[in-house]
C-alpha cells in the first residue's frame, strides 16, 4: 500500500531517511535538520512536496519523496521523484516499480517524470529503463546556499 506520510509517521520517515542518506544511493550525506525541516513542510501542506509511505501488510517498508515543478522544456508540470527509499529485505520484490506507477496514476497531467540516480546503482538504474525512462544529456549543477 502507498499513502500520504501521516505526523504519527514521524520517527519512522527520519530513521529511513537518514538510512537512505547514510547509503551508496546518495552522494553524500545531509544534515539530519533537513529531514526534520522536510517532515514538517510536509506536515504543513506545503504545495512542493509530498511524502509517500509505502507499507507491506501495515508495515513501513520505504518512503519516498516527491517535489514539483513547471518546465517550459517539458511543456508543464514535472513531477520530481527526489528520494525513493525501500528497505533492503523488501528491495527487489516490486515496490519500487508499483510506486513509479502509481506516480503516474496520480498525476495524469504531468508532462514530466523525473528522477535523480547514481550511475552504479545499476539494479535501480535498470528498473528505471525498463519502466521508460531515459537518460538525460545533462550535466546537473548546485549552488547551495546555507
Amino acid at each position: 500500500m502507498i499513502r500520504d506520510i501521516l505526523s504519527a509517521d514521524r520517527e519512522i520517515f527520519l530513521s529511513m531517511a537518514k538510512s537512505f542518506y547514510s547509503s551508496s544511493a546518495v552522494v553524500h550525506n545531509v544534515d539530519s535538520g533537513n529531514f526534520e525541516a522536510t517532515f514538517t513542510a510536509a506536515m504543513d501542506k506545503s504545495p512542493f512536496i509530498r511524502i509517500f509511505i509505502i507499507e507491506d501488510e501495515g508495515n513501513p517498508i520505504g518512503y519516498a519523496l516527491l517535489s514539483f515543478t513547471h518546465s517550459n522544456e517539458a511543456g508543464g508540470l514535472v513531477v520530481w521523484i527526489e528520494e525513493i527509499y525501500i528497505s533492503e529485505a523488501y528491495r527487489g520484490k516490486g515496490y519500487g516499480s508499483r510506486f513509479l506507477e502509481f506516480v503516474e496514476q496520480e498525476y495524469p497531467s504531468a508532462k514530466r517524470i523525473r528522477l535523480e540516480v547514481r550511475g552504479d546503482n545499476e539494479e535501480a538504474v535498470e528498473l528505471y529503463y525498463r519502466l521508460g525512462y531515459e537518460a538525460l544529456d545533462y550535466v546537473q549543477m548546485v549552488k547551495d546556499k546555507k
